[in-house]
């Protein structure tokens, strides 16, 4: 019966995810390296590129869309086609293309491939213009002017052409005549230049810091010269030289004076200012300091026609690694809140977590103690960005992902329902005492920069207990409370944890007695719980001795609603040795437990009690039952007390067809330094991840040491006799072997405080290859096993006695042994390593399966997930291979290269979750989301949000009657009768290729139709297991419809501009 049901379970499980393809979902975050900037002032869409091909498009809130250049080369310019939904991207590739935005996954719809020539240089403009417009000027000139740095129309009249060469010459270009009109010069090098919107005056920005304006019909000189941030001289002369306005707006009001907008232009005397924005209104000049270097800029006018007062009412800044939008209606030029996740990369990324299928109460919690964080004095108007429309919400289940950073502070985020939005912020840094100067550094040898970075994070929802590790080789342990409180003393533990070896011999080499363990207990089965332990500055030989790396405050400490101190564990140097960083890290709130271990050993800490309950050397956990030959090198000084060692072991039971005669060895620095893209410079591929990894080895090098790898507290068999599950914490090393220590918890209420938790060995041992990454337990039925854990509760308000008494720790519930030779067995214990998965019955420790994930390379990240009512475990491999397996049987259910690894970023963030999701760090400061359920996969096109929405566009400004009369007003240029095959002859085909996109009516249609052999090869497997397919045909009709849809909008697409030749787009 019992294999029945786990046979009818795993089932369940292939079927769900035969028909599944992995698929990348969204990407949250700043994008990265970004280099150039657009808008539609009438969608209300804001465009970024990027040095490596992305586009990054955004909306109202909640409307965000990636899409990706093949080539990967830099975007060097975005232009909209103002509420058309096209988007025009330029690369430095010599390519333009055309984006189809009118549908939620936007494609390329025409591409141009511009062959380079000897004066080529592509400037985004009506591209056969500039080709012949370069050809006159050569011609009428004897030297030619160099390189164009701005090409644009009068607005009153599209027959004048504006060029401004970098030379300082501009010159006003009859299109018609096919003659200069004007030509203006001017000393200094010109960056930039920008129309007044009548088209009589315009402005230019130099190399010296000045500003030009010049009247278009007075060529000689200019009609004014500004120096911003020139210091005047009193004798008349000039102002000295500047730094160069890269950039400048020239935009007028009805109401008053113009505004003059720049970057750049900051005196040379003003060394390790920050970069600025300038604004300039009147007599009025405001200075705004940006935290990191201004890519571009732009104004937001409430008109899109250039010819009329531009109004502007907010500018856009784009930083290296910020957005800002700045209010330019209210005094003081506020900012705007952002309400996109920009700030992922605030500080850099360390680790990450990811969290689906929360209890429900947990966001609207984190929200109310994170919505007193937010700072004050942003713009009270709505963000102007606000274009698009939602997507539909078809998960109902929360989701929270969780970042370390490399400053000390972990974020928390709502990923529900593909968005992301920031819930609560804790700083665990302000626990430590900071150095006011260099020589009062932190006593620490491990990194040599960001001491309180993250490293791991433990994290219980349910009692919304945390824990974390940093790399100074701290833990500490958080509590989660809606009341602010005061602590007088931060409760404090230090851990002394070292453990060297002088020699290691092959499994098979001759077992050696007991080892000797320093400090005895009464009971030799047992670990005695410590006091607290004293400390000194130095040992007797004059060694830094009994020394954390990090300082804790001794100050009263105020505490803000969130999360709080529980308790600071740290480990100390022990006779000049360094502590080593925490490899891995595990909290239970039923037991009151957090254990953490390194390549030294591992620690276990009773919490509640503020005691020790577990100190030893990772050899020590073996025993006599060390498969190794290994001996200490040299007696500790003035260890810890930490009772008898788990040697004294007589029932080991280690499993012969499971050993592994030469396992996985992994060699462990003794500094460790975080890695080099969390430094200044954010993305150099850091290749420094040679962990040993032969499996047919036959010795360990002398120099490598066994670290605790995997930690998981559960209630389950420790040994083959046991009739009934106890609390217990298994073990897992980077040599490939699982321990199992059995814990002896006292009754709950106030025996818990009183009297000690007994640990013990269990003398169970059982073996992989590769090092342990992960462990979980399933039930009879194939349902994972749940760890134990006690439900939130407020501690920091008196509650009743009635309420005390209803406050009993939830256990899981074990399926008790029956007498029917049926069920044999009660449980199953899922282990996997870098190399291997076995699935091993309990209690009788058999292994009952085993797949071997890989033999060329390893496991990065294995995690056991639940997936529509069903357990798997899913793998990253370093190779770039995703992998799913069926549980317990584990058969392979999916197979498919994603990503390879090419820097320890990747491997430092990717993690799996339930309901088939996933995410991994694409870049310092992107997150990418990626999905391998079925049903999100059907469900993700509904769930993504519309960047097109049908908006009129406003009428162009009145000519008025008198200007109509006497030609004053805006003159248009049919450009088809200028630049047509007609009058200028038919386009050469060695200037440029043109390239279809896949976003035309076939790349729909190709699409739909592999969405609909997706859906009929699920159908099929269906119908032959005699499945229902209602549902299932009602969301092929309703994906068809979409697909049609879509269809029709990039069909209209294409006639529109069908018949349009390439330089009209």
């Amino acid at each position: 019966m019992f294999r029945r049901e786990i046979r009818v379970s795993d089932t369940l499980m292939f079927l769900i995810l035969i028909n599944c393809s992995l698929r990348s979902t969204v990407r949250h975050g700043f994008p990265y390296q970004p280099s150039a900037l657009a808008f539609d002032p009438v969608q209300k869409i804001l465009a970024i590129g990027t040095q490596t091909g992305a586009l990054r498009l955004f909306g109202r809130p909640g409307v965000e869309c990636y899409c990706q250049h093949d080539s990967g080369a830099a975007v060097i310019q975005l232009q909209f086609l103002i509420n058309e939904g096209a988007l025009v991207s330029a690369l430095a590739d010599d390519t333009l293309h055309l984006w189809n935005l009118r549908q939620k996954r936007p494609a390329i719809l025409h591409s141009l491939k511009f062959n380079r020539e000897r004066h080529f240089e592509m400037q985004f403009w009506q591209g056969k213009l500039f080709f012949k417009l370069k050809y006159f000027l050569f011609r009428s000139s004897k030297s030619h002017p160099g390189p164009i740095v701005h090409i644009s129309d009068n607005p009153m009249d599209e027959g004048k052409l504006l060029i401004g060469f970098e030379s300082g010459t501009v010159v006003l270009w009859d299109l018609k005549s096919k003659k200069a009109d004007y030509r203006y010069t001017h000393d200094e090098a010109i960056h930039s230049v920008a129309w007044h919107h009548e088209g009589k005056q315009f402005i230019c920005s130099h190399s010296d810091g000045t500003l030009t304006i010049w009247n278009v019909k007075s060529p000689t000189k200019p009609f004014q010269t500004i120096t911003p941030h020139g210091k005047q001289l009193k004798d008349g002369k000039k102002p000295e030289p500047c730094k160069p306005i890269l950039k400048v707006e020239y935009k007028t009001t009805r109401a008053g004076e113009p505004f003059i907008i720049l970057s750049g232009g900051l005196s040379y005397d003003t060394v390790g200012r920050r970069p600025c924005l300038t604004v300039m209104h009147g007599k009025s000049t405001a200075v705004l300091e940006m935290d990191y270097s201004i890519v571009d800029f732009l104004t937001l006018c409430e008109t899109p026609y250039p010819n009329d007062f531009q109004e502007p009412y907010a500018v856009v800044v784009l930083l290296e690694k910020d957005l800002v939008l700045i209010d330019l209606a209210q005094n003081g030029y506020p900012i705007f809140e952002n309400p996109y996740p920009l700030t992922i990369h605030e500080s850099p990324v360390t680790c990450c977590e990811y969290f689906a299928d929360c209890p429900v109460d947990l966001i609207p919690a984190l929200y109310s103690v994170g919505a007193r964080q937010k700072r004050q004095g942003y713009s009270k108007k709505e963000w102007p960005i606000s274009g698009g429309n939602w997507g539909l919400i078809t998960q109902s289940y929360p989701e929270i992902i969780i970042t370390g950073h490399a400053d000390g502070s972990i974020k928390f985020w709502d990923a529900s329902a593909i968005t992301l939005q920031v819930l609560y912020k804790l700083k665990t840094a302000k626990v430590f005492e900071k150095s006011r100067n260099k020589d009062d550094r932190p006593n620490t040898d491990i990194v040599d920069e960001d001491p309180y970075a993250i490293q791991i994070i433990s994290w219980c929802p349910e009692s919304r207990m945390l824990c974390v590790a940093g790399v100074s080789a701290h833990v500490i342990i958080y509590r989660f409370s809606k009341q602010e409180v005061t602590t007088e003393v931060i409760p404090m533990l230090e851990v002394r944890l070292l453990y060297e070896i002088n020699d290691v011999e092959s499994p098979d080499g001759e077992q050696v007695p007991p080892l000797p363990t320093p400090g005895t207990g009464s009971n030799p089965q047992s670990i005695v719980p410590q006091s607290h332990p004293s400390t000194s500055s130095s040992s007797s030989d004059g060694l830094r001795d009994n020394v954390p790396c990090l300082k804790v405050k001794n100050s009263p400490l105020k505490q803000s609603p969130g999360y709080q101190i529980e308790l600071v564990i740290q480990l100390v140097w022990v006779s000049g040795e360094p502590p080593q960083q925490i490899t891995s890290l595990a909290v239970n709130s039923a037991y009151g437990l957090v254990v953490f271990g390194n390549c030294n050993g591992i620690a276990m800490v009773d919490y509640l009690q503020k005691t020790v309950l577990l100190n030893l050397g990772t050899i020590e956990l073996y025993g006599s039952n060390d498969p190794y030959r290994r001996e200490p090198r040299s007696p500790r000084k003035t260890r810890q007390p930490s009772g008898a060692g788990l040697c004294d072991i007589n029932e080991g039971t280690m499993v012969p067809e499971d050993r592994c005669k030469s396992p996985t060895s992994a060699k462990m620095s003794r500094k460790l330094s975080l890695p080099t893209e969390l430094k200044p410079d954010l993305d150099v591929k850091d290749n420094s991840f040679s962990r040993s990894r032969s499996s047919s080895v036959t010795s360990i090098d002398k120099e490598s040491r066994e670290a605790i790898s995997a930690l998981h507290f559960c209630e389950t068999f420790t040994r083959k006799t046991d009739t009934s599950p106890s609390p217990c914490l298994w073990v897992g090393t980077t040599l490939g072997t699982v321990l199992v220590i059995v814990l002896n918890l006292p009754p709950g209420g106030e025996q818990r405080l009183l009297q000690p938790v007994i640990v013990s060995p269990s003398g169970t041992i059982l073996r992989l290859k590769g090092a342990i990454l992960r462990m979980a337990f399933l039930d009879t039925t194939g349902s994972l096993v749940p760890p134990a854990h006690e439900p939130w509760r407020e501690l920091n308000v008196p509650e009743d006695k009635d309420e005390k008494d209803k406050s009993k720790k939830r256990r899981p519930v074990s399926v008790s042994p029956s007498s029917s030779q049926e069920i044999s067995e009660n449980q199953y214990a899922v282990i996997c390593s870098e190399k291997q998965a076995k699935v091993i019955s309990l209690p009788s420790q058999n292994c009952i399966y085993k797949q071997n994930i890989t033999e060329t390379s390893f496991v990065l990240r294995g995690d056991i997930v639940s997936l529509s009512n069903s357990i798997c475990l899913a793998c990253f491999c370093a190779n770039g291979h995703i992998m799913t397996f069926s549980l317990p049987s584990l058969r392979p259910l999916l197979d498919v290269y994603y990503l390879p690894l090419t820097n320890m970023r990747i491997a430092r963030t990717f993690c799996f979750t339930n309901n088939g999701q996933a995410l991994y760090l694409v870049s310092p400061t992107e997150i990418q989301r990626l999905t391998y359920s079925q049903e999100t996969c059907e469900n993700l096109q509904e769930m993504l949000g519309e960047l097109f929405t049908p908006v009129e566009t406003p009428e162009a400004p009145n000519r008025g009657f008198f200007k109509g009369l006497f030609g004053g007003g805006a003159q248009s240029l049919d450009r088809e009768e200028l630049f047509g095959e007609s009058a200028s002859g038919k386009a050469s085909r060695s200037l440029a290729q043109h390239i279809p996109g896949p976003g035309g009516i076939e790349g729909v249609k190709g699409a739909a139709s592999g969405v609909v052999g997706e859906l009929a090869r699920a159908r099929l497997a269906l119908d032959e297991r005699g499945q229902k397919l209602g549902e299932l045909e009602e969301k092929t009709a309703a994906m068809l419809y979409s697909a049609d849809s879509f269809s029709k909008h990039a069909h209209e697409m294409m006639l529109k501009y069908k018949d349009k030749k390439w330089y009209q787009f």
